[in-house]
């Protein structure tokens, strides 16, 4: 019976959060062109109506489990979309150019986020969403670090606003420079954010810039892993510092370790076996992808504008600095190996 009574109070949230991310679809649907993705409609239309009404007591709960358990259950699911094969073929000319960015965007957000007085949870997650996969990073990192919903739709914000730049730009700037098809692709499936943004900018150049840097892309998502689980042990160490863990204590890898990306690790592997058949395979990623949603849609709900102005405009110069640096960073580093 406790059982049903739980399950009970999680409907009702959860429905709304499902309801909100089936409207961001649509709507996602009827632009004319892909500039914008249904997870960043969804969490603006959350914040929206959380500025009209507050969630009640009857959907928070259901709330907060669509924006916790469902989001963890999404990153399993994109597993289902990855092939080891696909990441070594791809990865012998990107894995260069993403080590790089990556370290452009930790090492320089690190320096970055202390000169702008950010804390360090939001910091690194504009720094994950730039270097990573926009959102899908945000969302992987975020119940990890036991980050605040205003920190994550904040972390979104910041790395959208520059994406949408970046889709119009990039064109433009590959054509200027001369770039090949392949060149651009990687540039622009290591520079670019989101995975919509990397093919709206991938494919305004040309079909197979498009193809190659939605390859890079997915390639660059596993960088998720070993990210979680350093911010795993980072999150401890902030516990041990603040007295939530006390400093003699041994934690045990089991009590830290994001088993939720373990889960995704295995469906990638499966996936690369060919286990999966190609429509369960797709039919996974775009589950996977509208319960994304759905979590960022319960995100917004819960979030409140009046605090996120709480913390100014830092956060965005945050996000133009780190994708400024991360646009030049890749390019050059493709100059140098001879890519382009």
């Amino acid at each position: 019976m406790k059982v049903l009574n739980r399950i009970g109070e999680l409907i009702p949230g959860l429905l709304l959060a499902l309801a909100i991310a089936a409207c961001a679809k649509f709507i996602e649907g009827l632009l004319p062109i892909h500039l914008i993705g249904a997870s960043v409609i969804a969490l603006f239309i959350g914040m929206g109506l959380n500025q009209i009404r507050k969630p009640s007591d009857g959907v928070a709960k259901g709330l907060k489990f669509t924006s916790k358990k469902i989001l963890k259950f999404a990153i399993i699911l994109l597993g289902a979309s990855l092939s080891i094969k696909v990441v070594l073929n791809v990865g012998r000319l990107s894995l260069v150019v993403m080590m790089f960015t990556l370290l452009t965007c930790f090492g320089g957000g690190y320096f970055v986020g202390r000169a702008l007085g950010l804390n360090w949870k939001l910091s690194n997650l504009i720094s994950a969403g730039t270097g990573i996969c926009g959102g899908s990073a945000i969302a992987a990192i975020a119940p990890v670090i036991d980050a605040e919903d205003k920190d994550i739709a904040y972390a979104m914000s910041a790395t959208f606003l520059f994406d949408m730049v970046m889709i119009v730009l990039f064109p433009i700037m590959g054509q200027a420079m001369g770039l090949s098809d392949m060149a651009y692709g990687l540039w622009a499936g290591t520079a670019v954010n989101d995975t919509s943004s990397v093919v709206a900018a991938g494919y305004a150049f040309s079909e197979g810039a498009g193809d190659f840097a939605t390859m890079v892309k997915l390639t660059r998502t596993l960088a998720i892993i070993p990210t979680v689980l350093v911010f795993s042990l980072i999150e401890v160490r902030e516990k041990r510092k603040a007295g939530i863990v006390s400093q003699g204590e041994k934690v045990k890898i089991t009590s830290i370790f994001p088993w939720f990306i373990l889960c995704f690790l295995g469906m990638a592997a499966i996936n690369s076996l060919g286990v999966f058949p190609q429509e369960l395979s797709s039919g996974l990623k775009e589950l996977s992808k509208f319960l994304m949603v759905a979590a960022l849609a319960a995100i917004g709900l819960n979030t409140d504008f009046r605090e996120m102005r709480k913390s100014g405009i830092n956060p965005m110069i945050h996000g133009f600095i780190i994708s400024a640096l991360v646009v030049v960073v890749a390019i050059a580093v493709e100059y140098f190996m001879g890519i382009v």
